[in-house]
């Protein structure tokens, strides 16, 4: 190889990784939510949330530049949406092709909407070489208004915690973020005949729930910090379970008007998790307005003979049984850059 062959190579590959991408793919983990914190409000923020990142379960969205904006796949009209704002928020005079590969079910309680338009976010904003800026992208796109946890997961994954929302302007902050432990499991029951509440008829709901008591924020304030995620951070599944269960009992009971009477959105959902329970399942819940519930288990072994159990139960017929882990890492943005072939 010559000497000035050997001096242009850094040059161009310089050049290579400052040309745009041919095209971006963004994956997303489901998230569960377990729980809020201060529904009160009192001390000047409201909400407050845990959120767990799970594995096998995941919004995944492929990103072209073309002549106009198109989008493929399942939930074309919300992605297109998010597209157009983007577009309009950055000034692009491009368009996009845009292919949903893998979409989350929508309105179960597992994040579908905020994982969409992160996704969107990130893949238009990749695209074009830009530096992402998912909080203010996510208020734009009209996510994060009650919890931050879904923006907190797309950057770390795990076990996150935010701190609630001060005025609707920013998204809550994310005040603890913790890894998950490898073995533990978590046996994920989603009902495809149910939908949770959501939209207008979400912010109904809340309008018409009583003030939450002050004592009992401060129960769930106290189960989360001195509690469950200590037993995170200890891997002492029991304790964690413990807290969980307690958490959703007293969120269940408060927003069961809201939901017919019932802590849990599907009657089948319920009566599969209360079957687990007393099998010796942990940490029994929905995922917030479900329909989605859960429980967890120590280890693989005791997760696939808890989800057998699910899978056998009479009220089970309907529903998708799923044993997965939790996900201990940022969403993934692939990159697929020109190559170097025709210099």
């Amino acid at each position: 190889m010559s000497r000035l062959a050997s001096a242009a190579d850094p040059m161009r590959r310089c050049n290579a990784a400052n040309r745009l991408p041919e095209s971006i793919t963004v994956t997303i983990p489901a998230r569960l939510h377990l729980g809020f914190l201060d529904l009160n409000g009192g001390l000047g923020r409201r909400f407050g949330s845990a959120g767990l990142a799970i594995s096998g379960l995941r919004t995944k969205i492929a990103f072209h530049r073309a002549a106009k904006n198109h989008v493929t796949g399942p939930e074309r009209e919300r992605v297109m949406r998010h597209v157009d704002k983007m577009v309009e928020r950055l000034a692009l005079g491009d368009g996009h092709a845009v292919d949903v590969l893998e979409v989350v079910p929508s309105h179960a309680g597992l994040g579908s909407g905020t994982q969409l338009a992160l996704a969107v976010a990130a893949g238009i904003r990749r695209l074009h070489g830009l530096p992402l800026d998912i909080e203010a992208d996510a208020i734009h796109l009209g996510r994060g208004a009650r919890s931050g946890v879904g923006i907190g997961l797309f950057h770390r994954g795990g076990l996150v915690v935010d701190g609630g929302c001060a005025n609707g302007k920013a998204p809550a902050p994310v005040v603890s973020h913790i890894r998950f432990p490898d073995r533990w499991r978590v046996i994920v029951a989603l009902d495809p005949a149910y939908r949770g509440i959501h939209g207008a008829d979400e912010v109904a709901a809340f309008g018409r729930l009583p003030a939450f008591p002050e004592d009992d924020a401060a129960r769930l304030c106290r189960l989360v910090i001195m509690k469950m995620l200590p037993a995170v951070a200890e891997e002492d599944i029991a304790s964690f379970g413990a807290a969980v269960t307690e958490i959703q009992s007293c969120l269940g009971n408060y927003f069961a008007t809201a939901q017919g009477g019932s802590p849990f959105t599907s009657p089948d959902v319920a009566a599969v998790l209360a079957a687990l329970d007393r099998e010796g399942a942990c940490g029994i819940g929905q995922s917030s307005w479900g329909p989605t519930g859960f429980a967890f288990a120590a280890t693989p072994e005791e997760a696939q003979r808890l989800a057998a159990i699910a899978r056998r139960h009479p009220r089970s017929r309907g529903l998708d049984i799923r044993v997965c882990a939790g996900f201990n890492r940022a969403a993934e943005i692939a990159v697929d850059r020109p190559s170097d072939s025709a210099e």
